[in-house]
């Protein structure tokens, strides 16, 4: 749980920072950061829990190895393959949570945050301007600035406007406004008690007018139909349609709980160090396999998307190895541990 927590703890941190810039620039709104993060974070929660379950064998077999609680393990006659059904019990429920969050939950999340980006995208001009910020105007015939906005009473503080009406620049100064809605469904920026300037730059013809009420048209934007990537689909739709995207989705959906399975056992010969020296080492290359692991899955992905592999070499390819790996390493273990026990 701490490991968990942790790990989760510096995801939300750095997806934190991120919406909030983006939420700083106006794409999307300040309240609609802890949504995304809400969505990006169940996205995650496979990838952290895989990483979690690895962490917490591999930390609590060198605890033990530091500690000498394995040469009491070993002296009473077990063998390291002792340790197989332990982790197993513990890394089992682990694993199939994995696979619920990999196989259902995930595309939901990816599901749920593409839509609200979509929602984001579509929104007018009017809602997208956030206070103290110059937004431009999807059709880049305009620039709003803001500087305060009272949510409570739909009115927006010292607005200015630069826009282009009958090929003449001009720039309109307000010192309030409001949104109305008439009842054909028009939206209007309505600006009062301020100036409209009209001319061109760079010569001394301009025309200034001041009014007590001026209205802006918000023009309506057609809601632009997107097409759900291969992340958003459900498992079942990847299953129907399979094409290499899907399948390539589909690898990585399968690879997620299947790697977290061979980790927790790789965790078990990983976990050997010397009680008398350090144990930054043994931890590195710990880090190290679980990094080129996960990248390895993510290249099978892209390969079998791009047609260069088949789904069950991609799929089934990066695990064999993985497992080759681990009887490897657990038989030089035994091995080691044989030799020493007999010179002893």
């Amino acid at each position: 749980m701490a490991t968990f927590i942790v790990l989760l703890g510096i995801t939300i941190a750095t997806q934190l920072v991120r919406f909030l810039g983006l939420a700083a620039g106006g794409s999307i709104t300040f309240t609609g950061v802890f949504a995304l993060l809400a969505f990006t974070s169940f996205n995650y929660l496979p990838v952290l829990l895989s990483l979690t379950l690895f962490i917490a064998v591999l930390m609590t077999l060198t605890r033990s190895y530091r500690d000498s609680e394995m040469v009491v393990w070993f002296s009473s006659g077990v063998s390291l393959t002792g340790w197989i059904r332990p982790v197993l019990s513990f890394a089992v429920p682990v694993v199939i949570l994995i696979a619920l969050l990999s196989l259902l939950l995930s595309p939901w999340a990816v599901t749920k945050s593409e839509e609200f980006r979509s929602y984001m995208d579509n929104r007018d001009d009017v809602s997208q301007v956030t206070p103290g910020v110059f937004r431009e105007s999807k059709q880049n015939e305009r620039v709003f600035f803001v500087e305060n906005v009272n949510e409570g009473e739909n009115m927006v503080a010292n607005v200015f406007v630069s826009s282009t009406q009958h090929q003449k620049p001009g720039a309109m100064v307000a010192k309030r406004g409001f949104l109305q809605t008439v009842d054909n469904g028009d939206r209007f920026l309505v600006l009062l008690n301020g100036r409209r300037y009209e001319g061109t730059p760079g010569t001394t013809e301009y025309k200034i007018s001041e009014f007590e009420r001026y209205a802006v048209r918000i023009e309506t934007r057609e809601i632009k139909a997107s097409t759900p990537s291969a992340k958003s689909l459900p498992t079942l739709a990847l299953l129907r349609d399979p094409n290499p995207l899907n399948l390539g989705e589909l690898a990585w959906r399968i690879g997620l709980p299947l790697s977290a399975l061979i980790l927790a056992l790789l965790a078990i010969p990983l976990s050997f160090v010397n009680p008398r020296a350090g144990r930054s080492l043994n931890l590195v290359m710990a880090i190290l396999v679980y990094m080129i692991y996960n990248n390895v899955l993510s290249i099978a992905q892209a390969w079998i998307a791009q047609q260069r592999i088949s789904l069950p070499v991609g799929l089934w390819g990066v695990h064999a190895v993985m497992l080759v790996l681990l009887l490897a390493l657990f038989f030089r273990r035994l091995t080691l541990f044989s030799i020493l026990r007999y010179i002893k």
